[in-house]
């Protein structure tokens, strides 16, 4: 595979990165959207004009990075709309409300180092079944949606501290807790 070489560098921004870039017929969803990089992401999409949807728990905080996003890049096609990760009947109700192709998903939202051991309706724990259960269920519950769009991406984000917190498959439910 060639090198990929580019201009953008470590001190590059968003906005440097999308310069002259035209998505005004493409939609996109965020998770996270009312959030650190989830913000970023969205506003960033937005400047090229895409149709953005923060899919966020919290709507009024939604609501208000939808308004800055708006009134920032001038792109009146930011929206709202209400997604818990952790609730697998959030992720159907989100996934039946949607319409019509979806050309970029960014399963973006996350959450990390809860203090205790908190656990979803289902069983799972909190943490695993927010960054990878709801994400999977979201994705695989979009596809119809993906595919119409005809070459949509999808961008899943993640931490690093996967690489030192390995998921035993053994116990998704993380009903003993491992030996320290």
């Amino acid at each position: 595979m060639p090198q990929i070489k580019t201009t953008f560098g470590f001190h590059s921004t968003a906005e440097e990165m999308v310069n002259g870039i035209d998505l005004s017929d493409t939609r996109v969803i965020v998770t996270g959207g009312s959030s650190g990089i989830g913000i970023e992401t969205a506003r960033t999409l937005a400047l090229t004009g895409a149709e953005v949807t923060l899919a966020v728990r919290n709507i009024e905080a939604g609501n208000i990075v939808a308004a800055n996003i708006k009134e920032t890049t001038s792109n009146p096609k930011v929206t709202v709309a209400h997604l818990d990760l952790a609730d697998l009947a959030s992720v159907r109700e989100f996934v039946g409300s949607w319409r019509g192709p979806l050309h970029i998903l960014i399963n973006n939202a996350g959450i990390m180092a809860l203090p205790e051991l908190v656990r979803t309706r289902e069983g799972y724990e909190m943490q695993f079944a927010t960054n990878f259960l709801g994400h999977f269920a979201l994705t695989v519950g979009l596809h119809r949606f993906l595919a119409t769009a005809n070459g949509a991406r999808v961008v899943s984000l993640s931490s690093s501290a996967n690489m030192i917190a390995p998921v035993i498959f053994d116990d998704l439910h993380f009903n003993f807790l491992p030996p320290l």
